[in-house]
């Protein structure tokens, strides 16, 4: 495992050099979306409308935040459980998404997808307050009625997150427990 700095827009470029099990320190700007707004962009998708923000080599992380406390650009921001997403996701990577944040594992549909298109990342859920701290800027973009799960137009700096499901189409989460069931095959 290595710990690499990438910035945004994650290109196919930057996609190529991430492997599963890699520690990411992420900047630059992200989106953020869940199960609610992404299901109004599909279905403005399916209107034939376009999305609140160009999704082209852009990153969603899955978070709702807690509220903003004084003094604060933004509030908590762990991870919601990704596979709340899966139905929509294949669409949105279709639609140019190259990376997804969030926690936990991903439907094969969803692995399919991603495969040679994306990247999925695992942000650390107890760590919602210093992921909180990562944003630098942030801004409601669209579907304000939601609260906390309107989409958001995030400035993050140095994000910890570690990839899960590679371009290539490795998942940490079967690899992980094979290698360390490998090194140590009597514990």
């Amino acid at each position: 495992m290595e710990l690499k700095k990438i910035t945004t827009p994650l290109t196919k470029e930057k996609l190529e050099g991430l492997t599963s099990g890699d520690q990411v320190l992420l900047s630059g700007v992200i989106y953020t979306a869940r199960d609610a707004a992404h299901k109004r962009m599909v279905e403005a998708l399916d209107r034939g409308e376009s999305l609140p923000f160009d999704p082209k080599e852009q990153v969603i992380y899955y978070v709702g935040p807690t509220p903003t406390k004084p003094g604060q650009t933004f509030g908590s921001a762990g991870p919601t459980t990704s596979y709340r997403m899966d139905a929509y996701t294949p669409q949105m990577i279709a639609q140019g998404i190259t990376g997804m944040i969030g926690k936990g594992k991903r439907g094969q549909e969803v692995k399919d997808a991603i495969k040679g298109n994306a990247t999925y990342f695992a942000a650390i859920g107890g760590a919602a307050a210093i992921m909180g701290k990562c944003v630098k800027k942030a801004e409601v973009i669209a579907y304000e009625d939601l609260g906390a799960e309107a989409i958001r137009r995030l400035e993050v700096e140095d994000l910890p997150i570690i990839v899960v499901n590679d371009i290539a189409g490795n998942d940490i989460y079967i690899t992980g427990p094979e290698e360390y069931l490998e090194e140590h095959p009597h514990e």
